[in-house]
């Protein structure tokens, strides 16, 4: 299957995109400019999410409980956007991770090259998605690793995220791949109990979505969106839906995340020691559709450079995603076929760039695969 958009294919010379310089231009180059339909709005009312008690749900204390539930089960079956608060994860730790992307990032772009994205790869450096795109760029730089939960549970003692960094850096980011190492066991320790919440709401029980992710291999990604001096027509990142299972996002104090909800495009404004949550495609296919994967993006502003934190919740990359039988009957049938997250996360790497229909795009894909192996 070909990439949605055929003029938004691989560039033959792509453009290099040096934050350090383009932030200061007036104008932008054509690749970043957006079409009409996709350009911001000034002025985005804010989106009415709720905050949600995870301590005290996981404390067992039933009023808590009961309420976080509700909360949590409402604004998955509207938007799938919540906000936690009460998580657990040392304030320090927020603070030191904020730190390290900052200094990242200023750095000079020869220097945040050692890390550079490898083609095929999603681990690494990478300045926009320039080489993998020829229109509607991003506005931003990301830093991504991999983080394997299998292997920080493990008598090996494996710490792959510092490692990573460590290779890819030198060793003189010791320092920075220990606090992302750090801040990668604390997010999956976090989606844990998220899952337990989730479950919950969903009349599973805690144990099903927190045991089918218990040896998670998830993404880690720091995401850096300059300054900007055509707000108005570009985007730090484009409307998509997350093909993962589960985002968790830390903002800095610079807003910029809007979510697509009744039509209409709704603001999420950062919160000191608050996350994001958000679902994605694949809890969206693992729940039966009860709960929504929606489209959001984020734009970008002249004034401040804006930075986030988000960690994408992944199952083992073998892992069946099928849902439980308690979620499948006549009302509900099967909304998606059966997949792994290897296979879905090949297909937005190679085959479609992830936007609002990408589990669509994909199970059509799968049935076609089937068939020609059918007639085969």
């Amino acid at each position: 299957m070909a990439i949605e958009d055929p003029k938004d294919v691989k560039p033959e010379t792509p453009i290099v995109f040096d934050a350090s310089v383009f932030q200061y231009h007036k104008e932008i180059p054509k690749q970043f400019i957006w079409p009409d339909h996709d350009k911001p709005s000034p002025n985005v009312p804010e989106l009415s999410v709720p905050i949600i008690d995870l301590g005290g749900f996981l404390s067992g204390d039933p009023v808590a409980s009961s309420e976080a539930t509700r909360l949590a089960g409402e604004a998955c079956l509207k938007h799938g956007f919540f906000l936690v608060a009460n998580h657990g994860v040392d304030g320090k730790l927020l603070e030191n991770a904020h730190s390290y992307a900052d200094s990242f990032f200023t750095m000079p772009f020869v220097e945040k090259q050692k890390a550079q994205r490898k083609p095929g790869q999603h681990c690494g450096y990478a300045s926009s998605f320039t080489t993998r795109f020829s229109s509607k760029l991003p506005w931003k730089e990301t830093l991504s690793f991999r983080y394997c939960a299998e292997d920080s549970n493990s008598n090996s003692d494996s710490n792959i995220v510092q490692d990573y960094l460590v290779n890819a850096m030198g060793q003189e980011f010791q320092e920075f791949g220990k606090v992302y190492q750090e801040y990668c066991e604390a997010m999956s320790t976090l989606s844990l109990g998220i899952m337990e919440l989730l479950g919950t709401s969903l009349g599973v029980g805690r144990k099903f979505f927190k045991e089918f992710f218990q040896g998670n291999d998830s993404i880690m990604r720091l995401n850096y969106y300059p300054r900007c001096q055509k707000p108005d027509i570009a985007l730090g990142t484009g409307p998509h839906c997350d093909p993962t299972s589960l985002t968790i996002l830390h903002q800095d104090n610079v807003g910029g995340l809007e979510v697509f909800v009744d039509g209409k495009w709704r603001s999420i404004s950062p919160k000191p020691h608050v996350f994001v949550v958000n679902i994605g495609d694949t809890f969206m296919a693992l729940s039966n559709c009860r709960y929504k994967s929606v489209l959001h993006r984020a734009v970008v502003n002249s004034e401040k450079p804006r930075k986030s934190l988000a960690f994408f919740l992944c199952p083992q990359k073998d892992k069946l995603v099928t849902p439980p039988t308690e979620l499948v009957d006549v009302e509900h049938p099967r909304a998606y076929p059966d997949f792994t997250w290897s296979a879905l996360f090949r297909f937005t790497q190679e085959q479609h760039r992830a936007n609002g229909n990408t589990l669509d795009a994909f199970s059509k894909w799968i049935q076609q695969k089937t068939e020609l192996i059918q007639e085969g």
